[in-house]
């Protein structure tokens, strides 16, 4: 039996696991996400996938911190991988583990140290009458890889990206290039888009962290426009894969969009505005996201990741958002259950 409190951060939802899972192996976090990735798979299916998941879904195991600092730790799951950050899964996280009870919610601001796959995250979370009202954490560092580099891409020709980690190695394209608004009615034409540019950068730009080599790859893309209000200062669409792209299979060539502006997506998003000079430090980034929700980002210090030849410049960022719990449950297998590890069907997939 797995129990889980169900949350969404500004519109995307993140499932956290709160029991039923006392520990895994590994020294580190990302030890740990490691471990489940070769030999626990079976638990991010079971909880991503129809019947219990669906395509949207993210999901959070807590588990014990292994670094000194942190009060807990966490491994994010998704259903194409398991990134070494997230930002609206640790705005849920934070959440659960404050309006549950599991680490102690001080009024009018709680301190929390959390130990990612990618490093400590350090949250500052606004609390009043036993509810989170906001969350502000400090991501790990964030840079530009490429900017303003052309690719070729099957079937809509050249397109100029730049591909920056905020996390995770992100793709990002002007979504100017193909005509889209970035509303809620484009979203099936902004997923095949956004997966097409997604696979073509992954295999002509290849990238790999400096600090840590087991984070390598494009595994995301982002369309990037202005904002719908003028109060705002951009507006983006994530696409989260589902399955991997086959060029000869249209059918593959979707995802879903985070609902969110995307914590990881924004400091990425940020890392290439400053390298350009078009974002200082502690300036306001404020980030809508497909349904008008916000991000709040800032830059708050220069830094290098990398060392040697490998340094690369790199920014500090901060993301400010909100989530609230939507859910608790108990989830189960019966062990006749003819999909123990759940599902998946093309009609939506």
């Amino acid at each position: 039996m797995i129990q889980a409190i169900d949350l969404h951060a500004a519109g995307e939802p993140g499932r956290v696991i709160v029991g039923g899972v006392l520990d895994v192996p590994g020294a580190t976090m990302f030890e740990k996400m490691t471990w489940l990735q070769t030999y626990g798979d079976d638990l991010r299916l079971r909880m991503l996938r129809e019947p219990r998941g669906y395509p949207a879904a993210n999901c959070n195991l807590i588990l014990p911190a292994t670094h000194p600092e942190a009060q807990a730790g966490y491994v994010i799951m998704e259903q194409v991988e398991y990134p070494g950050m997230s930002g609206t899964n640790t705005i849920c996280v934070v959440t659960a583990l404050l309006e549950t009870g599991m680490l102690p919610m001080t009024e009018p601001a709680t301190d929390v140290v959390l130990e990612s796959p990618a490093g400590l995250i350090r949250v500052h979370a606004e609390c009043r009458n036993g509810k989170v009202r906001g969350v502000t954490f400090t991501n790990v560092p964030a840079f530009a890889t490429h900017l303003d580099q052309p690719i070729e891409v099957p079937h809509l020709g050249t397109v100029t990206v730049d591909v920056a980690y905020g996390g995770m190695f992100y793709v990002i394209a002007d979504a100017a290039q193909f005509g889209f608004r970035l509303t809620p009615d484009e979203g099936a034409d902004i997923t095949r888009t956004t997966e097409m540019i997604k696979a073509a950068a992954a295999e002509q730009l290849p990238v790999v962290h400096p600090d840590q080599p087991g984070f390598a790859g494009i595994t995301i893309g982002q369309l990037s426009g202005p904002p719908h209000d003028p109060a705002h200062s951009r507006r983006n669409a994530v696409t989260v894969s589902t399955g991997t792209l086959d060029w000869n299979k249209p059918s593959t060539w979707t995802g879903v969009i985070d609902r969110s502006p995307c914590g990881t997506g924004t400091s990425a998003k940020m890392a290439i505005l400053h390298a350009k000079g078009q974002l200082g430090l502690h300036e306001d980034f404020r980030h809508e996201g497909i349904l008008g929700t916000v991000f709040t980002g800032r830059l708050i210090a220069e830094t290098t990741v990398g060392t040697g030849a490998q340094a690369r410049t790199a920014v500090v960022p901060t993301i400010t958002g909100t989530a609230w719990i939507t859910g608790f449950a108990s989830y189960v297998v019966d062990p006749e259950d003819p999909f123990p590890n759940g599902y998946t069907v093309g009609d939506i997939w």
